[in-house]
């Protein structure tokens, strides 16, 4: 049945045929969507990447081609020549490009035949994802599917040609590399020619791009795998792809512009919208104080309020003791007073995640407070704290008392929990902010010591290198994040180019000299031959193109992705080796304790 494709050549994509074309013949190639038969007369949807075109077989018109149609069946692969006409008047679809045409064809040809597949290739919500996983290749011929793969394609044409254009230069850095401690578990190579040792795949390019910049290439990009072995979710991956810039000579504002300008050049390329310029800036400390986290999504209100001067004297003892040891806050959900007790409960064990021992709430009724708390305040406290979350009847008031990093993760958490849950953020109201003046550093109370809240390399800002010596708790970094509707998209930060602040970065870390030698001893010695001013920002490709593709993970805008637990249900990776393999790597394997 199956027919070789001979000397025959495409002359369009399905998705490509318009009314322009009638009367033209055509040769198209793709797969069956679906096949009707209406009494004699056959239509079948014949699919590729571009989209669907109906063709039409009629038994008297082209009886060979006919009778070849009959042995159709979906996603059998064809060839067909024929002649394009315009649908008959009344069933022009307007939902398809192709919509105001057919094909009648003249020839058909079988290229090869299919098995049912497991699942409909038209439908998408009720398909198992380890089922689509599985099928990986069958999963990605879906619409949905195909549209993501080439708007992710577009969003890396557009970094390239906006590189391009502004001075950068494509260069490639190492896989196999040296493992370095940057934050997240290393995936090890080992070495066969040199036995006890190992390669690791880079968590980033950090120390090369810099190494770049100490060899005078002054821009660098490079859209470059990254692996990582952490704890997976929808929106991460064991490997991912980061659109990874570095330059010379700049400060972090010329990173800043130069970066918004790529992103505003992707958005246009890929979904022709222009982005409004500049972006808005926000210090990390104005970010936890409105909204308790450092990557907020500004496309709904219910800010965070500081409360714990008002209730620092209130009968509430929760209330009270927080006020002396910690803070106390809380928001205003407007109109969710009618949420029920199990709501309640279940927003609950929501801010239990982030360490949370409770949550607090009032209703706002037209008898006033409706609240398991509310017995515990005056009337004057309750009007000052309807006054501070501007509370009206038909409102719900929430609040968190604790140490500050608990109030502030745990109700900003909630606030992006509700915002979504009640439909306040809509997937195209795209709202950009930068984050700056992160923490150079905090303490790591288990450790003992400082660690790095970026990493490493990150430089003080100027007018705090001083607080290093003094209260380097204190220290702001010159770190930049660009958050959009929540999600951090891209970060960087001006890199420390002395070598002596280097080495002071390192001793608050707690990494000894010989330590710093062993571990960084390239850069920093790389650092001594006349080093510029520079620095960079990295984005993550798949978080980006999953928020342009409106994706509720980034498994959807990832050819073949791995699973939570980082497998290939498709290639069944990873997997068992063969014992020679092993002892060519030296390698023997501990039995299990099962």
């Amino acid at each position: 049945m199956n027919q070789a494709l001979g000397d025959w050549k495409r002359t369009h994509y399905c998705g490509q045929v318009t009314a322009l074309d009638v009367d033209n013949e055509v040769c198209l190639m793709g797969w069956v969507q679906r096949r009707r038969d209406h009494g004699g007369l056959i239509f079948i949807d014949l699919r590729d990447r571009e989209g669907i075109v109906q063709l039409a077989l009629d038994p008297e018109r082209d009886p060979e081609a006919h009778k070849v149609a009959e042995l159709v069946r979906g996603e059998f692969v064809l060839a067909i020549r024929g002649v394009v006409s315009p649908r008959p008047a009344g069933t022009v679809n307007p939902k398809m490009k192709t919509g105001e045409v057919e094909v009648e064809v003249r020839e058909l040809r079988i290229l090869n035949a299919a098995k049912t597949p497991p699942f409909m290739l038209d439908e998408y919500s009720d398909i198992n994802e380890n089922l689509r996983l599985k099928h990986r290749y069958l999963d990605l011929r879906r619409a949905q599917m195909q549209s993501n793969m080439i708007l992710r394609h577009r969003v890396t044409r557009a970094v390239r040609n906006y590189t391009d254009a502004h001075g950068f230069l494509e260069i490639e850095t190492p896989v196999l590399t040296k493992s370095t401690p940057e934050g997240a578990r290393d995936y090890l190579v080992p070495s066969r020619v040199n036995p006890g040792s190992f390669y690791a795949l880079p968590q980033s390019p950090q120390l090369f791009k810099q190494l770049l910049m100490v060899a005078g290439f002054d821009r660098y990009c490079q859209i470059v795998k990254c692996f990582r072995d952490e704890d997976l979710r929808a929106d991460r991956q064991p490997e991912f792809t980061q659109i990874d810039c570095e330059m010379s000579f700049v400060n972090r504002d010329d990173v800043m512009t130069l970066m918004e300008g790529m992103i505003a050049a992707v958005f246009k390329d890929a979904i022709d919208m222009t982005l409004s310029s500049p972006v808005p800036r926000m210090t990390y400390a104005e970010a936890i104080d409105r909204f308790g986290v450092d990557n907020p999504d500004l496309r709904f209100g219910m800010e965070l309020k500081e409360l714990t001067e008002l209730v620092a004297g209130c009968g509430f003892k929760v209330f009270a003791d927080a006020a002396k040891k910690g803070i106390v806050k809380g928001f205003n959900a407007k109109g969710c007073a009618k949420f029920s007790r199990k709501d309640m409960d279940d927003l609950t064990e929501f801010v239990k995640i982030y360490g949370a021992k409770g949550l607090a709430y009032v209703k706002i009724t037209e008898d006033g407070w409706q609240s398991p708390i509310g017995k515990f305040f005056t009337d004057e406290e309750k009007i000052a704290l309807n006054e501070a979350l501007g509370a009206e009847v038909g409102d719900l008031l929430m609040f968190g008392a604790d140490a500050s990093g608990i109030v502030n993760e745990s109700l900003g958490r909630l606030r992006g929990h509700l915002g979504a849950k009640l439909g306040l953020a809509r997937k195209d109201d795209y709202r950009f902010v930068w984050i700056t003046d992160f923490p150079l550093l905090e303490w790591d109370a288990d450790a003992g010591r400082h660690v790095a809240v970026h990493h490493p390399f990150t430089a003080p800002l100027e007018e705090d290198v001083a607080l290093l010596e003094t209260d380097p708790g204190k220290a702001r970094a010159q770190a930049y994040d660009l958050v959009l509707n929540g999600s951090e998209i891209g970060g960087g930060s001006i890199r420390i180019h002395d070598q002596a602040l280097q080495q002071k970065m390192f001793s608050l870390l707690g990494i000894q000299e010989e330590e710093a030698r062993e571990k960084f001893g390239f850069l920093l010695e790389a650092l001594e031959y006349g080093a510029p001013p520079h620095g960079g920002l990295a984005f993550g490709l798949d978080r980006l193109v999953m928020l342009l593709t409106g994706s509720d993970s980034i498994r959807d805008v990832i050819a073949f992705p791995k699973t939570q637990k980082a497998t290939c249900m498709m290639s069944e990776a990873p997997g068992a080796v063969d014992s020679l393999q092993l002892r060519d790597l030296g390698i023997r394997l501990a039995k299990s304790s099962s």
